[in-house]
């Protein structure tokens, strides 16, 4: 069940809506100013909004929608207009709206605007897009910090915020680079416009120029209408190119235009777009390594590495994990749950160990546990007690002599298969296939030992 709001004064559509979304949690307000104050209470997954409503009479589509990006910059908005207003409705979709439907609204357009939408941001989800939408500026508790190399980051990040500057993140894979580029956007004169969040990585190549820049219609086989890119899509906000190292050399040269020039070109079209848009860009590769092998170009990265940021991996913020994990604990337990504190023997297992897929395997790890525990804190039982082994010797284990021999060995295998699985997959940033070569193994047992040792890619990435 999705959350809907409705800002819509046309009963015959508003009773349509109604009546076609009764699956869903339906909220009907007749002006926007009436929404806006619920719209920044509560979180919704999309806004129907009509013409009249989004305009305000004597106001613009432009500012309606500033309005509620401000509120709720993650929610998909669909604006209701009258055929002889498309015009301006095409103005909503370029400031960020997802669809628009014609009134008097058909059940059968709507629910195929429905499927398209939330498909959509399912799609989003999956390419990264919106991985860290629940991270705010509200989220206090994931910026209290006690690492003094925090406090600096911080200190960087409250100085950039408010400049047009281009910020290049850098640091291990889950650390919080997407955290960092939404907190500066929420804190920037840009918030109440969009921050697209962009994957590069995980968008094959053939489709990353269409995709950031946008194509015309018939530029390649496939391309059956005009598409707006995501720089596009960003005018007036904040564009993340996140894993920025992995676009290809062609990719490299229309970003260094768009920098340079504040202008760029849909793929197969001719005509000029102005883009005033924030780059925030992150890696966690060397950057200037692969500038020296030719990989990735030297006036690109200059472009870049104008307010430059490195992200401390966890193991060296130690101080911050009884917090973070408490944050986590409160954020991640099922509904219905009361676990109200982590266990010390917990925190000290959590202490001592590494963190190779940093703040996201914490965050992982902790809402896995939050499941499994079945009473009010956050006991050693709900955690794998070999992932926190202190020693780096994979040889050299506590053992349990009340144990018989067998028994005995086979913990002691067990601890050292996942220990070495994780350094392992940690070293090949969760990549499969180079983790079973590197082992000697094939994928499919590499599959199963992962299964068995309950490690998940993902947190490796």
């Amino acid at each position: 069940m999705k959350s809907i709001m409705v800002i819509c004064k046309g009963e015959a559509d508003r009773y349509t809506l109604l009546t076609e979304l009764v699956s869903h949690d339906v909220r009907v307000f007749p002006s926007l100013d009436e929404a806006l104050s619920v719209l920044s209470r509560l979180f919704f997954d999309a806004v129907f909004v009509d013409m009249e409503a989004l305009s305000g009479g004597a106001g613009s589509v432009t500012k309606g929608m500033k309005e509620i990006w401000k509120r709720a910059p993650s929610c998909e908005v669909v604006v209701l207009t009258s055929p002889q207003a498309v015009r301006d409705a095409v103005e909503a979709v370029r400031n960020g709206a997802a669809d628009y439907l014609a009134t008097p609204v058909q059940p059968e357009e709507l629910h195929l605007v429905m499927q398209h939408l939330f498909k959509s941001a399912a799609l989003k989800s999956e390419l990264g897009e919106q991985n860290d939408e629940h991270w705010y500026e509200s989220e206090l508790g994931a910026l209290r910090t006690n690492s003094p190399k925090m406090v600096s980051l911080y200190d960087k990040v409250q100085r950039v915020a408010g400049t047009r500057s281009t910020v290049l993140l850098t640091g291990e894979t889950g650390t919080g680079k997407s955290f960092l580029a939404r907190l500066i956007h929420m804190n920037s004169k840009r918030r109440g416009r969009q921050f697209i969040s962009v994957h590069c990585g995980a968008i094959p190549e053939p489709l990353t120029e269409s995709e950031l820049f946008g194509h015309e219609k018939g530029a390649f086989t496939g391309a059956i209408k005009r598409k707006a890119g995501k720089f596009e899509l960003a005018e007036g906000g904040t564009i993340f190119l996140d894993e920025i190292g992995t676009v290809s050399h062609a990719t490299q040269v229309k970003l260094l235009s768009v920098l340079q020039d504040r202008e760029f070109q849909r793929v197969g079209g001719e005509e000029t777009i102005p883009c005033n848009v924030r780059v925030i860009a992150a890696t966690n590769e060397d950057l200037e390594e692969l500038v020296r092998k030719g990989q990735f170009r030297r006036d690109l990265y200059y472009r870049l590495n104008v307010f430059p940021i490195e992200v401390p991996p966890l193991r060296e913020r130690r101080e911050d994990i009884p917090k973070l994990a408490e944050l986590f604990m409160k954020r991640g337990k099922p509904i219905g749950k009361e676990i109200n504190s982590v266990h010390p023997k917990v925190v000290e297992a959590f202490m001592r160990y590494d963190w190779p897929g940093n703040v996201r395997e914490l965050e992982n790890l902790v809402e896995r546990a939050c499941i499994l525990e079945t009473s009010f804190e956050l006991t050693p039982e709900s955690i794998p007690q070999d992932l926190f082994v202190q020693d780096r010797c994979p040889v050299s284990f506590e053992t349990d002599t009340e144990l018989p021999l067998a028994e005995a060995r086979q913990q002691a295998v067990d601890r050292f298969e996942r220990l070495y699985l994780t350094q392992l997959l940690a070293s090949t940033r969760g990549s499969i296939a180079q983790t079973a070569e590197r082992a000697g193994i094939t994928t499919r047992q590499l599959h199963k030992l992962m299964t068995r040792h309950g490690l998940k890619k993902e947190i490796f990435k």
